[in-house]
């Protein structure tokens, strides 16, 4: 078997131990013996359990982005047109819930993983949720006109909901089937994003409520 293949081979065995184990349970020796090589080989390809573990979340982190700029893919080159945000915002949530779905336990290396007590390996297993976000706070600045600050903070919730739904779904003793649970979670989060849309970008806010008139004879009473 070839250096690339070989090496292949490992990082597959070991995104299937690390997600159904965690870091923590598993060994360079389990890793060694479940890919049929010898450790040295194993080192050469990789000097620590950490480095492989990074490697796979890299993976998985690759997968994640290459869904969500495809996601936005209609957007990025040019400004929002009208009835698009809708459309973009579904497409977002689609993107987590069909990684989650293809990806199984391993999506856990990048949403639940157990090294995180560690700075850095936090932000390197957080970066795809952040690079995710930074180019949908892109996208809803085109939307709404917000400053940058609040366009981070509404893309972060935004990809927090897309990610604890999938994940719930795909955990769910009886889930729903993926396309009824991506309209569901696109609908709520719409009907948060529609509230702060230009009028003259991607959909048209709803109306501010009105409240009803008072009616007289029931003045100074209590209901």
């Amino acid at each position: 078997m070839g250096r690339d293949a070989r090496r292949a081979q490992v990082l597959a065995v070991a995104q299937e131990l690390f997600a159904g184990e965690g870091f923590h349970h598993v060994s360079m020796d389990d890793i060694a013996v479940r890919a049929a090589v010898s450790k040295p080989v194993l080192y050469r390809h990789f000097p620590s359990k950490l480095d492989l573990y990074l490697e796979v979340v890299e993976e998985r982190g690759t997968e994640l982005l290459r869904a969500v700029d495809q996601a936005l893919a209609p957007v990025v080159a040019g400004p929002v047109r009208r009835g698009e945000g809708r459309q973009v915002v579904h497409a977002l949530v689609r993107a987590y819930f069909e990684f989650v779905e293809a990806a199984g336990e391993s999506f856990s290396l990048l949403f639940e993983s157990d090294v995180t007590h560690d700075a850095a390996v936090r932000a390197r297993v957080e970066q795809a949720a952040a690079q995710a976000a930074q180019g949908i706070a892109r996208v809803l600045a085109d939307f709404t006109g917000l400053p940058d600050q609040h366009t981070s903070l509404l893309a972060a919730t935004l990809v927090g909901m897309a990610q604890t739904g999938a994940t719930s779904r795909f955990r769910a003793d009886a889930p729903l089937d993926v396309d009824e649970a991506v309209d569901l979670v696109a609908r709520l989060a719409w009907h948060g994003v529609a509230g702060l849309v230009r009028t003259d970008a991607g959909g048209h806010p709803p109306p501010e409520a009105t409240p009803p008139a008072a009616d007289p004879s029931r003045s100074g009473r209590r209901p």
